[in-house]
């Protein structure tokens, strides 16, 4: 029993490591998370943030003065921008409230030399008794350079004021427009020539019981109308839900998106209720998926018995070994059956395991026929740190200890016995299409960033990734 109970910890620990952020991710109301010098921010409701070398593993130590609540941030030109509400949102007592500004040469508190902020510059405030709660600050940098603040919550209407990307004061003149209703901690993002809307729906602030959920519109306009997939005006409570509760994780809020390159990117929110951390407040991060224009949640790789198929032809990742005859060929002809049908064992990894090679076994891509050369085990690796939003894998040949490597030259190989070595570590991240990039810790003999790639239908490689080429792109079936 002792053993048993003890082999169910081990499991939801390795489950708790592939599905949530490590280290202490907890935070509330987290702002878009921000690259400074090489580590990652984001900062939180009463100040503070957390801080992460590889986007994996999160402490605190984002320093952010003000206290307030529900902080955005963004990078503009060599400066970064933050802005916070001073209360408002029921803080207090009331619902006045204020939304203030400041700018950093670093998000760095280290750096004694550069690391101070201006003094808070209001661009937009609300008053007890009216329709609008200056709280949730969201920010947006346009491909035209414009810079947008939302803001507002559940007390009224969401609005939206343009702000000078030079001194971040409100621009001269510029007044605030109704933008959405029944959500809060809106933000806009930019892509393909829209501005979509985010805002969270739902209740707040009640852990594991929190309804919170995020939801879009979108509009060729950056002042609206915002409307949803069927047409509904989130001014008259439209919007199309982007990620909602999972299993043990409730309470979605706060979206940001960040952008690591052309067709890679992240959102990142706050869970307001993880089952898994004592039912805290956590940072969370998912991939996005864009699906007929609409932002999605993608998927953190889960631990299991996958299918690895190339996009270039639908090809399966397997062993280059000798293809090994299961039973079942042809039987009695093509008249009647002679006997009953009766189900026919499948082939598994004891057929076949001792016709295969000791040493290093190199891949290639062929038809899918259920072998067990063909059959991977993909499992986070919890000691091995991680990268924006995911942890390190292994992927080896299920049922043995065989493990992908990366080897000199570009070239993709098996080793008899998984090490941990970083050119055996794995790199697995959703892509804005739904389909998967999968890279190497490290390449021996280079120190580019390289991914496995098809240079032809059966030969599969390392080479640099382009979104816009199937050769780099891999889908991941379970099994």
């Amino acid at each position: 029993m002792k053993k048993n109970i003890l082999l169910a910890l081990a499991c939801a620990l390795l489950s708790l490591s592939a599905a949530a952020q490590v280290g202490n991710p907890y935070i509330h109301d987290p702002s878009t998370i921000v690259l400074c010098d090489g580590k990652y921010y984001t900062f939180g409701t009463g100040g503070g943030g957390l801080i992460s070398a590889d986007g994996w593993v999160w402490e605190s130590g984002a320093v952010r003065p003000g206290g307030g609540a529900a902080p955005d941030a963004i990078k503009i030109g060599d400066r970064y921008l933050v802005g916070y509400s001073t209360t408002g949102g029921g803080l207090g007592g009331g619902h006045a409230g204020r939304i203030v500004t400041m700018w950093n040469k670093t998000l760095d508190p280290t750096d004694s030399l550069n690391f101070a902020y201006t003094e808070p510059i209001e661009v937009a405030n609300s008053v007890i008794d009216e329709d609008c709660d200056a709280i949730d600050i969201g920010l947006l940098m346009d491909d035209n350079g414009r810079l947008f603040c939302t803001y507002g919550t559940y007390f009224g209407n969401i609005r939206m004021v343009e702000l000078d990307p030079k001194t971040g004061e409100r621009l001269a003149g510029n007044k605030p427009v109704d933008v959405a209703i029944d959500c809060e901690a809106s933000v806009m993002v930019y892509r393909d020539g829209w501005y979509y809307l985010l805002g969270t729906h739902g209740t707040c602030c009640d852990g594991v019981n929190s309804t919170y959920n995020i939801v879009v519109g979108r509009s060729r306009n950056p002042y609206g109308p915002f409307m949803d997939n069927v047409g509904r005006d989130m001014l008259q409570g439209g919007g199309k839900m982007v990620v909602a509760a999972d299993e043990r994780q409730f309470g979605a809020g706060h979206f940001g998106r960040y952008i690591v390159e052309p067709g890679v990117e992240k959102m990142s929110f706050h869970w307001e209720g993880d089952l898994d951390r004592s039912g805290r407040s956590v940072l969370a991060i998912r991939p996005i998926i864009w699906r007929d224009g609409w932002p999605e949640a993608g998927e953190i790789v889960k631990d299991g018995n996958y299918k690895i198929l190339s996009r270039r032809r639908g090809y399966a990742l397997e062993l280059t070994v000798d293809f090994v005859r299961a039973a079942g060929g042809m039987r009695g002809g093509f008249g009647a059956p002679q006997a009953p049908a009766a189900p026919i064992k499948g082939q598994s990894i004891v057929d076949v395991l001792k016709t295969w090679p000791d040493g290093v076994i190199p891949v290639r891509a062929n038809d899918y026929m259920t072998r067990p050369h063909q059959k991977w085990t993909i499992e986070a690796v919890p000691s091995a740190g991680g990268y924006l939003g995911g942890p390190y894998y292994k992927i080896v040949i299920e049922g043995t200890d065989r493990a992908l490597a990366a080897a000199e030259g570009g070239e993709v190989v098996t080793v008899p016995a998984f090490t941990g070595a970083d050119e055996q570590l794995w790199r697995i991240e959703q892509l804005t299409d739904g389909t998967f990039r999968i890279m190497p810790k490290v390449v021996p003999g280079t120190d580019e960033a390289l991914c496995l790639y098809s240079t032809g239908d059966s030969t599969p490689t390392l080479a640099k990734f382009d979104f816009n080429s199937d050769n780099a792109k891999w889908d991941l079936k379970m099994h």
